[in-house]
């Protein structure tokens, strides 16, 4: 069995300061997927990790303190691939992938637009070049898992006022309508696959007191091929760790890496 956990930190070394290594210790997981690490490796004293158990592989924007992804795995991948090969994309840190055998999990960070029209732009780009990205992968590697921030709320249950925020970027039909099309291009939300409430969301913004009313949105998800369905065991949102206003995911999937 693999216990892997997909978190957006915003700010690994502000994580680390509310003892979120304490935290990974006592979920003891096997992969750990993380997003908005706001950090250059060089910045982090590794041996934290190593210390844990951990082998660390780090992939950052080229503006330093911006976005970056990283994958933590007690197992020593095959391989790991930083990036996309898609330079507006790699630029930002967004994409890095491990492969063990015949399974690939990825630690996936997308883009906001809701700093206005430019960025929002520049996320239906990925959307367009991620899809073309994992259509091509899917071709060599068919056994994947896409961890991360997606930035979009897939349906009214995954947002708490569907109606207020019907055209507001991470909610747009356009942007829901991408979800849509990606899960059928093969993919599960592993989440939803296991549980069809309301109410479950893993961020929520840092105003008015949003957390503690549970008005929040659902925009992490563990996406798995169709052909890992089968090995789905949980996927569960952790809501009660505090130590970003996101909160991590986890999914325990019936394999060994």
């Amino acid at each position: 069995m693999a216990k892997i956990i997909s978190y957006n930190v915003n700010g690994i070394r502000a994580a680390l300061k509310k003892d979120w290594m304490g935290w990974v210790k006592t979920v003891d997981p096997d992969v750990i997927c993380l997003q908005e690490t706001k950090a250059h490796k060089e910045q982090l004293d590794l041996s934290i990790f190593e210390d844990a158990g951990y082998k660390s592989y780090w992939f950052s924007a080229e503006k330093k303190g911006y976005s970056s992804v990283a994958i933590l795995t007690k197992s020593e991948p095959d391989h790991i691939e930083y990036g996309c090969g898609i330079e507006k994309i790699d630029s930002e840190g967004r994409i890095i992938r491990a492969d063990y055998g015949d399974f690939s999990v990825l630690s996936c960070y997308f883009p906001s637009g809701s700093s206005g029209d430019l960025r929002q732009e520049y996320k239906m780009d990925f959307l367009e070049e991620f899809q073309n990205y994992i259509n091509e992968l899917k071709l060599t590697r068919p056994n994947l898992l896409i961890s991360g921030d997606v930035n979009i709320c897939h349906t009214s249950i995954d947002i708490h006022n569907p109606l207020r925020n019907k055209d507001t970027s991470g909610f747009k039909p356009v942007e829901r309508e991408w979800v849509t099309n990606f899960l059928a291009s093969g993919f599960v939300d592993s989440f939803r696959a296991v549980n069809d409430e309301p109410h479950n969301y893993t961020w929520w913004t840092y105003r008015a007191g949003a957390r503690g009313k549970n008005l929040g949105w659902r925009i992490d998800y563990h996406f798995i091929t169709e052909s890992l369905r089968s090995k789905l065991r949980r996927s569960i949102i952790l809501s009660e760790a505090v130590h970003s206003d996101h909160c991590p995911i986890l999914i325990d999937l019936d394999i060994t890496l």
